[in-house]
Parts: C-alpha cells; structure tokens; sequence
C-alpha cells in the first residue's frame, strides 16, 4: 500500500491520466527578483573570500516569495566535495529553530555540518567545535534562515541572551552571514547595536504587481513560463492580461501561490477526468490552497469578483502584523513593533 493507492481508491472517479502528486517546485524560474537576489548573495559571498573577512546581509520578505528557494538554489550552486581528509563545505544554510537558544541554535549548526555529535556538550562547547568545523570544513557563506524566530524566545534574558551569542559567533568565525526572514525580523537586528552595525545592507524582495507596468510585463512572463510546465493544456493562456491580473490577486503577487493554485487546478481537473484548464479549476484551486472559506464573488477566478486585493480582516493576505502583532508577546514587551511602543 502507498498513497497512490489510497488516493486512487477513494477517487470520484477512476484517474485517466498519471499527474498524481503534480508539483511545480521544481520548476527554477529566473526572474528579475530571483538573479537580483542571487546576484547579491553572491557579490557578498566574493567580498568576503577576495578581502578574507566576514560581511553581512540581510534578506527580508513576506512569506511565499521566495526568500529560502533561492538560499537554497545558491547553497545548490556550491556542492560539498570530499577532499583527501575533509568534506568541503563552502555554503552552509541553517534554519533557525522555532524557539532558539544558545544550546539549539548551536545544535542547529553543528547538524547542518552533518555533525553526528550535535548534540552533545553545552552551548559553549559547541561553539568551540562549530569554529573549529567552519575552518575544517573552509566553509565561505553562512544563510540563516528563519531569522524572524528570534522573536519566539521564551523570555527576555534569553532573547538578549541569544542575540549577543549570534554577535560573538559572526565576530569569532569572521565568515560573510546571510540573515533572511520576515519582515519582523528587521526588529531583533536593531535590538542589539552590533548586529545592526553588521547587518546595515539590507535587501527586500517584494511581491509583484500591477504597477508599475513593467513588474505586471514580467509576472505575465513569469505565467507563461508555469503554463509550459503544465501537463494539461489551458482554454486561456496563464499571462493573457485579464487571467494574470486574477492570478496576481490570488496570489498577492507571492509566486508560491501561484504554484499552489496551479498545482491544485491540475489535481482537481485530472480528478474528475477534465482534459484542460478552465477558470473553475483555477477556481476551485485557489479554495483547496489559498482560501477555503472564499465565498464566490471574492475568488479572483469567479465572474462577478470584484478584482480587489484580498487584504482586509479575515482574507488570506491581511498584513501578519495585523492579525498577530509584531513576532509574540515578547516582542511586545520588548516595544518591538512597526508602529512604535505598545504599553
């Protein structure tokens, strides 16, 4: 037994054709915002193995536009290698644990290292062994991912606790550090002044839109490019202007959405045995995976939609910052928001 044969078993209908479990995240689409970020990972990453000293960035943007892809597609360009007596590691990506402390987030480290001991020691003896490993190794890059988790320590000893032990680490290993997440996590930087000193560049990846022109011109390219990779065809072309201004509503212009929605279209329609891709499928799609609560009239795909942005409380693409306050309580109680103190 394996899903396939559940999913096949429970069916409305028999499947006549093989797109069970379609994906499109394999699909690498180069556009502007994607080499642009590339291009600046790696200007730092050149900085710091030209002059032979650390540097930092930090990557911010919403969720679902691409920030940890394309950390990964850069780690992917830069391979471990197995030399006579190490493994050569020039990129390392690390994902901040939900809820970091010095103890996990040295744990962390030491696993994306593929340190079979990572666990064990204290905090400082992993550190030890974490700088001793980043000159072994000659690892070049360190990406943090997640960074906005900084914000989910369990109080305030330990948030000022963990913050100073990023900045000793990033001073003693003295490697170019990439910090990316969310857009909170500009607030953990400027809570502690060295970090902020270090992590001054700064660089947002945004969604796209429908001003100005050109950013509309490449979101329609960016369609054209999903639609080859389609297995069904469409009764509409994805970038036909009217279609991609929907998608682009459907998907607040964060292009793993747009995947979302697309890949459940597909699901749906091989399901109950459609040939192509229509606006109901893309319909039902944006339901199954961005909004299950949509009434008719506010899915983009749906005739009489409004064609608005779904930005308002209650829709999916209401500001986070609004639905949850800046990060967690102990942000508030650090006066971290983007709207000034909160008493």
């Amino acid at each position: 037994m394996n899903p396939v044969d559940i999913i096949h078993k429970y069916a409305a209908i028999r499947y006549e054709q093989n797109f069970d479990g379609f994906s499109l995240r394999h699909i690498i689409l180069e556009h502007k915002r994607f080499t642009a970020t590339l291009k600046r990972i790696a200007e730092l990453h050149h900085y710091s193995q030209h002059n032979k000293v650390g540097k930092g960035l930090f990557i911010v943007g919403p969720s679902g536009i691409g920030k940890t892809s394309t950390l990964w597609h850069y780690q992917n360009l830069f391979p471990r290698t197995i030399e006579s007596n190490f493994t050569r590691i020039p990129v390392l990506i690390v994902i901040t644990p939900s809820t970091p402390t010095t103890d996990n987030m040295a744990q962390a480290i030491l696993q994306a290292l593929g340190d079979p001991m990572a666990s064990k020691g204290n905090a400082k003896e992993k550190l030890e062994r974490i700088k001793l490993l980043f000159e072994h190794c000659k690892v070049e890059l360190l990406l943090i991912d997640e960074f906005q988790h900084f914000f989910y320590a369990r109080t305030i000893v330990e948030f000022r606790t963990i913050t100073d032990w990023l900045k000793i680490f990033i001073n003693e290993t003295n490697i170019a550090v990439i910090l990316c997440g969310l857009p909170e996590s500009e607030m953990v930087i400027q809570s502690n002044e060295q970090l902020a000193r270090r992590f001054s560049a700064k660089y947002a990846i945004t969604p796209f839109a429908i001003a100005p022109e050109s950013d509309f011109i490449e979101f329609r390219g960016v369609l054209r490019a999903f639609q080859e990779a389609l297995p069904l065809p469409v009764e509409i072309p994805l970038h036909e202007a009217n279609l991609a201004r929907r998608f682009l509503i459907a998907s607040n212009g964060l292009l793993d959405y747009v995947r979302k929605i697309l890949e459940g279209a597909v699901n749906i329609a091989n399901e109950a045995g459609h040939q192509s891709l229509d606006m109901s499928a893309y319909a039902a799609g944006f339901r199954q995976e961005v909004w299950a609560d949509a009434g008719d009239r506010l899915n983009p795909f749906h005739s009489e939609s409004p064609l608005r942005a779904l930005n308002r409380s209650g829709e999916p693409f209401y500001a986070s910052y609004k639905r949850h306050a800046i990060g967690s309580p102990l942000a508030r109680r650090l006066n971290l928001t983007q709207h000034g103190s909160e008493k």
